[in-house]
């Protein structure tokens, strides 16, 4: 039996191995269908945006070829070499897009701008990722940069404005895609008028925005196979041109054929390079999209399928147009053979479709991060699968897409002056992420400074030229991508401005614990029945409105948690990390602090298991608290008592609580078996209007332990009667107003942007998932 054990053993290297290859195979052919969709589809516009303008007087072969050559090159340099070679290996524990670069620089270097961080969270398992902090020696760059904040706050705005350039591509990806791939309609004999086209656009997408509630993973099992079908098509079509019209393209993969072409184009061909920049666009999704794929089965997808049938089929497009150089207006139809003609356009308008639909995902990614970053203003945030993590649909931002997408097809009608938007949103993303690969590269990765600037000057002189080449488009539509990113960078820098100015007034205006000490136990109040959740964004201190609380109504709840929900500079927090409890004051006030940790990826779940996790990780707290005095709470006035992680995968039972559920019919467990009279009536009017539907109830029971301190029993026992008896939301409902000594600037921003913001946004307690029945928000002005 020995030997067949070694030999199994021996065989487990390659076993594994074929396990991880089947497994990235399988991902790469899931990517087609979520990364590529943009990318793949450039094929239907980049050859006619080319060729608008003056560029039209040199059509002739040699400028074809010349054209060709670009686009080979442009595709080999920055999605091959850039993309897959080298930014693939700049993730963030498996996340990838500027974000992540990002996050990567604020955890090793102090670039971080969140405001409510504590040395806790450097302890998280994801917090480590990359090299460790001990071997990062501080250089002079480093210690410059964290020493002055308006240089951060800049890397902050260049972050954000790369975001706002890819909703940018969110409203112009639709337009573009879906309008070319239906212009093929204008080829056939029933020729289409623009007007009748432009309808059909339209039609598709409201079809799609509409659909966008039911969630990308209800379609994604025909999104691989359309993508696939469409690159076989592509470069079959592809081969067949080339080898039926002009073989001799293959001439122009040379370098020579590109310094040819501008030595005979001049300024006319440095402007067209306008439209060879639309062969790489969807190119970030490769970065971005990382996530739900791992960096190999990206870069097989891409090195093995993606670049070789879109190098073939520009091929082949440029060898017909040598030959038909009037096709030049619609170039990709026009060089279908007519037997596939349908059959290529239905599946053209399903690979837009399917393009469109990754960008919009990847919109809705990036708000909900900005969002993290305490960078846009608070929205709904619908996860769409239970089993693919991260899909996410958020309402709102759905709409105004929507709207802005119809509006720019409607407006512009013509996909070559989209295009010129298009590419500038495009390009101005890769330079931006460019820059922040080249901080990684110094700051994260200890590379050489020398070898980061050469990585920047050598990338950003491709990309600084094409991007010249767009910004002189502006005139005729790259003004587009500008004003919207202009439009959300307000929106952005508003909201974060008066979010950090509010977070400051709550750091100064803190309660002080020796003035609560003084009170004794009671706190000079009532102490009633039942959990009060105070909400706060500090995560150390007591906030101003509990204080504001007892002042107007001398009465709260006998077990007090103070909530912070904030986010750390992280892709995801484990379950088992969430949770940061301590105590606020000594033992008989019943009062503890809880720290929700969330990353800029995490979705804060609508589950129902909120309260139940919170009281077992106190319950947990408390007794490790009397096994480990490392956790006990200092006894000093200044300081609150040291916070454990505690862990909450499951609702489990422990040494300190056993758990049972049991199923109730029709009865609301927010205010369960309330002892007040007037509580019960109205829980009784609110069963008789609410369906009667089944509902999960977790009890909580102390174990028949003899050996527990009695201190830690009569603890535990306070907290499930509490529980018991019910559980009240305390929120603030606050008035952000600049004070009178103001600017006129910053009363502009306060009083009327941030002021309007607020009110047209989702409420803290949407956000927070707060049941209504149980909230109470108590209202409070702050003189910012």
């Amino acid at each position: 039996m020995e030997p067949e054990s070694g030999a199994s053993t021996s065989r487990n290297p390659s076993l594994l191995s074929w396990v991880n290859l089947s497994r990235n195979l399988l991902l790469a052919y899931q990517s087609f269908g979520v990364v590529y969709g943009d990318l793949s589809t450039s094929p239907l516009y980049v050859f006619t945006s080319t060729f608008r303008g003056k560029l039209q007087d040199h059509r002739d072969e040699e400028t074809i070829f010349g054209a060709f050559s670009l686009i080979f090159w442009t595709l080999t340099l920055i999605p091959l070499i850039k993309y897959v070679f080298i930014l693939l290996s700049a993730d963030d524990s498996g996340e990838g897009g500027t974000f992540a670069l990002y996050s990567l620089l604020c955890r090793h270097a102090k670039f971080n701008l969140l405001p409510n961080q504590q040395a806790a969270d450097e302890e998280l398992s994801s917090y480590k990722y990359g090299p460790s902090q001990q071997a990062i020696t501080s250089s002079p760059l480093k210690r410059f940069l964290e020493k002055h904040k308006r240089l951060r706050t800049a890397l902050l705005i260049v972050v954000l404005f790369g975001a706002c350039m890819v909703i940018g591509d969110g409203v112009l990806t639709p337009a573009i895609s879906v309008l070319a791939s239906v212009s093929g309609l204008q080829v056939t004999e029933r020729k289409l008028t623009d007007g009748e086209l432009v309808l059909l656009a339209c039609v598709i997408l409201v079809g799609l925005f509409a659909l966008q509630h039911i969630g990308t993973h209800k379609v994604a099992f025909v999104f691989a196979p359309v993508v696939i079908i469409w690159l076989l098509s592509i470069f079959s079509i592809g081969l067949y041109n080339t080898i039926f019209w002009n073989p001799r393209i293959v001439r122009a993969l040379s370098p020579y054929y590109l310094i040819k072409f501008f030595i005979k184009t001049g300024k006319e061909g440095w402007i067209s390079l306008g439209g060879i920049l639309l062969c790489i666009t969807g190119t970030e999704a490769m970065f971005a999209d990382l996530g739900h794929f791992t960096a190999t089965s990206i870069r097989i997808a891409f090195a093995f399928v993606i670049y070789p049938c879109l190098v073939v089929q520009y091929m082949g497009q440029a060898a017909f147009l040598s030959k038909n150089l009037q096709s030049i207006h619609n170039s990709f139809y026009d060089s279908i053979p007519e037997p596939v003609f349908w059959p290529v356009f239905v599946v053209a308008t399903l690979a837009a479709i399917v393009g469109s639909q990754a960008v919009i995902t990847a919109t809705f990614s990036i708000i909900k991060q900005c969002h993290a970053l305490g960078c846009f203003p608070r929205v709904k945030v619908v996860h769409t699968s239970k089993h693919i993590y991260g899909q996410i649909y958020i309402p709102e931002i759905n709409w105004i897409l929507m709207i802005l997408t119809l509006a720019i097809t409607i407006g512009f009608q013509d996909t070559t002056i989209i295009g010129n938007a298009y590419g500038l949103a495009c390009m101005t993303v890769m330079f931006v992420t460019t820059f922040l690969m080249t901080l990684v590269a110094i700051f994260v990765w200890q590379k050489s400074v020398v070898i980061a600037i050469a990585f920047l000057l050598f990338f950003w002189v491709i990309e600084g030229t094409y991007l010249s080449a767009a910004f002189m488009k502006v005139p005729q539509g790259g003004w587009v991508p500008l004003v919207l990113s202009c439009i959300f960078m307000v929106v952005m820098y508003v909201w974060h401005y008066g979010t950090r100015r509010k977070y400051s007034y709550d750091l100064h205006n803190k309660v002080s614990l020796k003035w609560l000490l003084g009170l004794g136990p009671s706190l000079g109040i009532v102490r009633v029945p039942g959990i009060g959740l105070i909400y706060s964004e500090l995560a150390t201190g007591i906030p101003s409105i509990f204080s504001h609380f007892v002042t107007n109504l001398p009465a709260f709840h006998k077990v007090l948690v103070f909530v912070c929900v904030k986010s750390v500079p992280v892709p995801y927090v484990s379950p088992e990390e969430r949770f940061l409890i301590g105590r606020v004051c000594p033992r008989p006030y019943r009062m503890y602090r809880c720290i929700v940790r969330y990353g800029y990826k995490d979705i804060q779940r609508d589950d129902g298991d909120f309260e139940n996790h919170l009281i077992q990780s106190i319950a947990e707290f408390i007794q490790r608290e009397a096994e480990e005095p490392q956790y006990s709470s200092s006894e000093s006035s200044s300081l609150d008592g040291r916070m454990a992680v505690i862990s909450t995968r499951t609702l489990e039972s422990t040494a300190s609580l056993i758990v049972s559920e049991i199923e109730e019919i029709g009865v609301d467990s927010s205010i369960p078996s309330s002892k007040s009279v007037t509580l019960r009536s109205l829980q009784s009017v609110y069963d008789d209007e609410s369906p009667q539907v089944r509902r999960r109830r977790v009890r909580f029971q102390l174990p028949n332990n003899p050996g527990m301190d009695p201190a830690v029993r009569e603890e535990l026992v306070d907290l499930i009667q509490a529980k018991e008896a019910g559980v009240a939301y305390v929120l603030g409902h606050s008035y952000v107003k600049a004070r009178k000594s103001s600017s006129f600037l910053k009363k502009l921003v306060i009083d009327i942007g941030y002021s309007f913001l607020r009110k047209n946004c989702r409420g803290p307690a949407v956000a927070l998932n707060i049941p209504h029945i149980s909230l109470i928000e108590v209202g409070m002005i702050y003189y910012v």
